[in-house]
């Protein structure tokens, strides 16, 4: 019969491969318990969206069978980490993450982006939220498949659900598609304010934030309004997308927002005959992007007609054609996405407990002289 040190003892060499902590000093390990030859715990994963969550899983099992144990109960769950400042933030207090995903111009697929990372996110089982802060040309009720205006009750925006993520846009109150929003700046910042405080999000583990193209008053407004987990820059390959990219980083990196990574979109389009990749836009913008500023990347997506046939008609890859091409390049970047959330939370909360270890040392300190 095995002991609950030597259990631990075993499971500290399971180390998670993005944190690269042992998953018994991060708190993965629940409710441990040793009944004869019987060994039960819950493995609590950092988020269900983990790309590594099979690999921790099947490391942990290795761990019990070399300690000799052959009757294994492992309940796994996951619990997404916090990885913005709530306690200073009391604006969407069941929000643990935002995202907010920017480009630099329009035209490089950051909504269609937008849409299918969150519906990639939400099909993993996490809870997620989808705001359109692209006041003058909303799109994403269109790529949803949305047309129902919200309702409210107790003066709170209820967002509609689709496959889900909660959603809201101002789409959804345009009397006419072809209705034309026309707003100076201080009209669309508090438009985006009451989207962020007026809404019934709830609890969310991530928010997706679709930012209109630019450094204009909706990305300023988000990020000097809430803290912000980080943002996701989308670019195309060629020069002129890189270039504009470039500017949209320098804005938060001034404003202090952390950056999760870049993603290229429209890399290159898959030869229907011979399956050669063919690059039409150019080659290798987003990594040139990630290795200049030493930032993530996310991943590439394909250029290909259906992803815009599904953005048109409402049915988005990752929900129309789950096992496709598109589709799977959709989802391996939102758990990249998922997993350096993790990474961005794991670091501020070890910051956190730096500081509340120095300021205890600090009182300890003053104590003795008195």
């Amino acid at each position: 019969m095995v002991t609950v040190d030597q259990v631990l003892g075993s499971l500290k060499k399971v180390v998670d491969p993005e944190l690269h902590k042992d998953i018994v000093s991060m708190g993965m390990i629940k409710d441990l318990s040793i009944n004869d030859s019987k060994v039960a715990f819950t493995l609590e994963l950092t988020t269900p969206a983990c790309p590594f969550n099979s690999d921790i899983e099947r490391d942990v099992r290795s761990a019990m069978a070399s300690l000799g144990v052959k009757d294994l109960s492992m309940k796994v769950t996951a619990r997404v980490m916090e990885g913005r400042a709530l306690s200073m933030d009391e604006l969407l207090p069941g929000v643990k993450n935002i995202v907010a995903v920017a480009s630099g111009k329009g035209g490089v697929g950051k909504t269609t982006v937008s849409v299918n990372l969150a519906l990639a996110l939400a099909k993993t089982g996490a809870k997620v939220g989808l705001l359109d802060a692209d006041i003058y040309g909303p799109s994403v009720p269109l790529m949803l498949g949305l047309k129902a205006s919200p309702e409210v009750v107790n003066n709170k925006i209820q967002p509609p659900e689709v496959d889900g993520v909660k959603v809201i846009s101002m789409g959804f109150f345009y009397e006419q598609s072809q209705q034309a929003g026309i707003y100076r700046g201080p009209i669309v910042s508090g438009i985006v304010k009451q989207f962020l405080t007026d809404v019934n999000w709830g609890e969310l583990d991530y928010l997706i934030i679709d930012l209109p193209p630019g450094t204009g008053d909706a990305p300023l407004t988000i990020a000097q309004t809430i803290p912000i987990t980080g943002i996701l820059i989308v670019t195309t390959p060629q020069d002129v997308a890189m270039n504009v990219a470039v500017k949209a980083i320098g804005m938060f990196n001034k404003l202090n927002v952390p950056i999760i990574g870049v993603v290229e979109n429209m890399s290159y389009l898959k030869c229907p005959h011979c399956n050669d990749q063919i690059y039409l836009f150019g080659q290798g913008g987003g990594k040139k992007i990630s290795d200049d500023f030493k930032i993530p990347f996310i991943g590439e997506i394909p250029l290909h007609p259906r992803i815009r046939e599904g953005s048109d008609t409402g049915k988005p890859a990752v929900i129309s054609e789950p096992e496709s091409t598109q589709a799977n390049a959709f989802s391996k970047a939102a758990k990249v996405v998922a997993g350096r959330i993790s990474i961005i939370a794991a670091e501020m909360k070890a910051l956190e407990e730096s500081e509340a270890a120095a300021a205890k040392e600090n009182i300890q300190a003053e104590s003795k002289k008195e």
